[in-house]
């Protein structure tokens, strides 16, 4: 760990009135100059939150991006004042002004104090700062408004750390699908009926993974459909698989992929004057033989849509296992599908708007054929069925990235929904018939406004109504982007029982909380978990020797939970939960 010292918050403050001082600005360079001149910032996220974790911790009360405070707005700063004289001032700022810089003899002049050195800052961390400066500063300038009250830090408490450790045991490594990184993207594990455990590779191949560890391609579709695409990346490839809970007898499964814009007509278009980076599509298999070890039968397009950007498309695919034959649940798929990137593209009217697909978890029968397009069915007890001008699939509104969707099967039946969000708040929502979740209004349990600096909320009006907010968030401080879990569900392990296990994607931190805290209306109380493996404690940047994990949790047919990462293409299973004593 990093030690900072006292004198950091008064250097930092000398650095966010030196970032401010529009008055001193000495060019309007453009950005090629910019890159001419050093002024380049990271955009790695890991650097933007270790910056914000610093500013937070010792500026966020006097700073903003928004409006003048105790101290000064930084919009624009980044591209106002040379990155190399910020690095400088910073490091000795009372040399600077006895040297005679004009530029820091003029902020003195101004602010009647000298700003100590720092020369023991690390360079990293100076760079980080910077990082999320910029961040900030060139989204306050790509606002339409200038709106003030901006939250740098919406949740100050830091998380527990949990007393409890999960003990981790390497499986396997998935085949490598890249020669760069992430050589693989890992993104789903699970048990299907009759107990066979399936993995999937983003890049196209869907494997069964055997009791001897070894994985085989059950289906590559990226050999099956010509239109196949998984570049640029993020939201593109295959997105998600599930199947039908009759699939022994009926033979059927579905996934959802990505093809380029135009590939075939969309039955939900985007208006003519946006334009499409991509289409994704969902697909029914059938297969001739459901015990198969490799698949062979037929396909058919159930839907397709029109996508603004590469980023937040379809997400998962589910069917609720706790429902019998015979029930108006049984053989009802949901889809989350995110919002394409249309509230920050200037088309939030694309997700707040069940006219549109996007944003929303649809549910549908997949097996049946009363849709606008014929090739499926919509449930008669959907919300929003012979509802005017909206789409009778949807079941719940309001999410920016519904990137997982599972269901408590200990017990409560609570269905769980996460939604990745922008940049200040991750969720963990109870799923809702009907219900929205606030997308792009609300970000957690904060006002978002799309027309401001997308890198900050606000606090909720007082007139506050009509939407749900998560039972579990955290904020950038503690992470980036949430991956899904499960509620423990096996017999293995005790201390997990009626524990929500889940993880941060890009950190691999682990978190959980109590499956009976998780109450509609409330927040949970959520806990960080330790690691272990091999005997002693680790982390996944260890694990994995990545500073980018790439997270993902899996199931298998006992209940029993694993750890995926991307970065290294490792499967991990949890094999133990221990208990530090005192």
């Amino acid at each position: 760990m990093l030690r900072y010292s006292t004198l950091l918050a008064t250097a930092l403050l000398g650095l966010v009135l030196t970032l401010s001082s529009c008055d001193l600005s000495t060019s309007n360079v453009s950005a090629e100059s910019s890159k001419a001149d050093g002024r380049v910032y990271s955009n790695y996220e890991m650097h933007i939150q270790h910056g914000m974790e610093l500013f937070n911790l010792h500026c966020a009360s006097c700073h903003g991006f928004s409006e003048n405070g105790i101290g000064p707005n930084l919009t624009g700063v980044t591209s106002e004042v040379e990155k190399s004289w910020l690095v400088d001032f910073i490091r000795n700022p009372i040399e600077m002004i006895q040297d005679g810089d004009k530029r820091a003899v003029k902020l003195f002049e101004k602010y009647k104090t000298y700003m100590p050195p720092f020369p023991s800052f690390e360079d990293q961390d100076v760079e980080d700062i910077l990082a999320f400066v910029h961040k900030f500063s060139q989204g306050a300038k790509r606002s339409k408004n200038n709106r003030p009250g901006g939250i740098l830090n919406p949740i100050a408490e830091k998380i527990p750390v949990s007393p409890l450790s999960l003990v981790l045991e390497e499986q396997f490594k998935v085949p490598a699908s890249s020669e760069v990184a992430p050589i693989t993207r890992i993104n789903q594990m699970e048990s299907i009926p009759g107990g066979r455990l399936l993995l999937h590779d983003i890049r196209g191949a869907l494997y069964e993974v055997h009791e001897d560890q070894t994985l085989s391609v059950y289906l590559d579709v990226s050999e099956q459909l010509p239109n196949f695409i998984d570049n640029p990346g993020k939201g593109t490839g295959l997105a998600s698989w599930a199947f039908h809970p009759d699939f022994q007898n009926n033979g059927l499964f579905y996934t959802t992929h990505s093809e380029p814009p135009n590939s075939e007509a969309a039955d939900f278009a985007v208006p003519d004057s946006i334009e499409v980076t991509l289409q994704f599509v969902l697909l029914e298999w059938t297969t001739n033989d459901p015990a198969a070890s490799i698949f062979e039968g037929t396909r058919r397009e159930l839907l397709r849509a029109d996508m603004v950007g590469g980023a937040h498309t379809f997400q998962d695919l589910a069917f609720n296992p706790l429902v019998e034959p015979g029930s108006p649940e049984y053989g009802m798929l949901y889809l989350g599908i995110g919002d394409g990137s249309a509230a920050l593209r200037g088309y939030p009217f694309l997700c707040d708007n069940t006219s549109y697909i996007w944003s929303n978890v649809l549910r549908i029968d997949p097996t049946g054929r009363n849709s606008t397009n014929g090739n499926y069915g919509i449930p008669p007890d959907n919300p929003y069925v012979g509802v005017n001008n909206a789409l009778p699939e949807i079941w719940a509104s309001g999410f920016r990235n519904a990137h997982r969707i599972t269901w408590d099967e200990t017990g409560s039946g609570k269905m769980l929904i996460t939604n990745i969000g922008q940049h200040s708040l991750e969720e963990v929502n109870i799923g809702i018939a009907g219900a929205n979740y606030g997308w792009p209004y609300r970000e957690g349990t904060f006002l978002f406004d799309p027309d401001a600096n997308p890198e900050l909320v606000y606090p909720l009006p007082d007139d506050d109504v009509g939407y749900t907010y998560p039972v579990i968030q955290y904020d950038h401080d503690e992470g980036s982007a949430v991956s899904g879990g499960y509620v423990y569900a096996g017999k293995a392990i005790p201390k997990l029982a009626g524990k929500y296990v889940f993880g941060d994607i890009s950190l691999g931190t682990l978190f959980y909380a109590e499956i009976d805290e998780m109450i509609a209306g409330q927040q949970a109380q959520l806990y960080r978990l330790n690691l272990m493996m091999d005997g002693k404690a680790t982390d996944m940047t260890e694990i994995t020797d990545n500073n980018r994990i790439d997270l993902r949790m899996g199931t298998d047919r006992d209940g029993e939970l694993y750890i995926m990462a991307k970065a290294n293409g490792g499967v991990y299973k949890v094999i133990d939960c221990v208990e530090e004593t005192i």
